[in-house]
């Protein structure tokens, strides 16, 4: 009798205990679901300019004597990412960066609008970019670059035309921007081309460019750390593209409400050891500008599209590209082969920061979008259709 009721009491201190666990504990399933993701104040993009993984593969080879050697293959969220256009698997940086920046895929030499534009024919609808509504939400914005600033891959950040070779109109629409006040941070060669394209004089392009609210520079040395509002418009590309990244980052920085910033490196290999360069220059700032800003930032590295270069031949130990001083043709094959053309391989879509855990598996080119703007936060008030099999959120592709 005396155990019985010893146990009676004992359930009676227990069985409430056990209640109140149950009623308090999350529902099952809740528990296993990881915290959602920091939000990102800033995002930082940076493209190659054809720079696939062949070559990748290639530079860390010609730079590190052995693959897989770059801070790109060190990054710690990595993805393939398809690059086709809407009208061909093989895309140009229009089409390419089109998807990226707006989240739709289009046709080859249209920049930021839908794909029922015709190049150089018909417009199609204007699709808003990433850019676009960063300008909308009160952040400052970025456009650095070592090819032409009106060339595809810029352009596609800040205009919409149905010819990304019509750079009078690129120009006209980068001082007229669809949202807000515009690119806050612009720097890069092709001021030659916009003075042909509109036949103006510098001075006159200088006139219409500060009436904007501007400074005009054409001397990358001179490009000032004081103003929030510049346009640096040079003769040539060359000039130091990492020191010209850390000078809009330092700019944009003084934005509280934070900022987007693309940087594009032209990873063309059409000239090989410039190319291969230029993957080195690549590396190293994305590098640099991760442990700048390791907190607070995604930064994505990707290409627009790939590029046909194959390494075939070589050894360990041995150079990878032949002595320019030599003056005999080499014995053997060069390690080496490039055609000079667009290729259509998925290429290498790289991350770190917060959001950076979305870059994973195999992504659309227009999967991109989304996650630098989700890693924002933000979320899309109006969807248009979207092919099945996404990898991330509901959205346009």
């Amino acid at each position: 009798m005396f155990l019985r009721e010893k146990l009676r009491l004992q359930a009676c201190h227990i069985i409430p205990f056990f209640l109140v666990l149950f009623l308090t504990a999350p529902v099952f399933g809740a528990a296993s679901k990881k915290p959602a993701p920091g939000r990102a104040k800033n995002v930082v993009l940076f493209i190659g300019d054809a720079g696939g993984i062949p070559t990748l593969h290639a530079a860390s080879i010609y730079a590190h004597g052995k693959p897989q050697q770059l801070y790109l293959n060190r990054m710690p969220h990595v993805a393939l990412m398809d690059t086709s256009a809407a009208n061909s698997w093989s895309t140009d940086s229009a089409a390419g960066m089109t998807a990226i920046m707006a989240g739709v895929k289009t046709n080859n030499g249209v920049l930021s609008q839908t794909s029922d534009a015709v190049k150089g024919e018909k417009d199609g609808r204007v699709l808003k970019t990433l850019l676009e509504y960063a300008e909308e939400r009160g952040l400052a914005t970025g456009v650095v670059t070592n090819m032409p600033v009106m060339d595809a891959t810029p352009a596609a950040c800040y205009a919409h035309v149905n010819d990304r070779a019509n750079t009078a109109a690129i120009f006209t629409q980068l001082l007229s921007p669809s949202a807000g006040d515009g690119v806050d941070f612009v720097a890069g060669p092709g001021l030659p081309k916009i003075l042909q394209a509109t036949g103006s004089t510098t001075e006159q392009i200088k006139e219409s460019i500060t009436r904007k609210g501007y400074r005009f520079v054409t001397v990358p040395e001179e490009v000032p750390s004081d103003s929030s509002r510049v346009i640096a418009l040079f003769e040539s590309a060359a000039f130091d593209l990492p020191a010209m990244a850390r000078r809009a980052i330092d700019v944009l920085s003084r934005d509280p409400d934070g900022f987007f910033l693309m940087v594009e490196c032209d990873m063309h290999t059409s000239k090989l050891k410039l190319g291969l360069d230029r993957v080195i220059i690549m590396d190293r700032m994305v590098k640099e500008t991760a442990e700048r800003l390791n907190r607070n930032t995604l930064i994505l590295f990707t290409a627009d599209h790939s590029y046909d270069l194959r390494v075939r031949g070589g050894r360990p130990g041995q150079p990878l590209l032949p002595d320019e001083t030599q003056t005999a043709a080499p014995a053997a094959k060069p390690a080496v082969r490039v055609d000079d053309s667009h290729t259509g391989e998925e290429v290498l879509a790289a991350a770190t920061g917060p959001g950076a855990e979305r870059v994973k598996g195999f992504l659309l080119n227009t999967d991109l979008f989304h996650v630098m703007f989700e890693a924002y936060g933000w979320k899309l008030e109006q969807q248009t259709s979207r092919s099945a099999g996404s990898k991330t959120a509901p959205a346009s592709r």
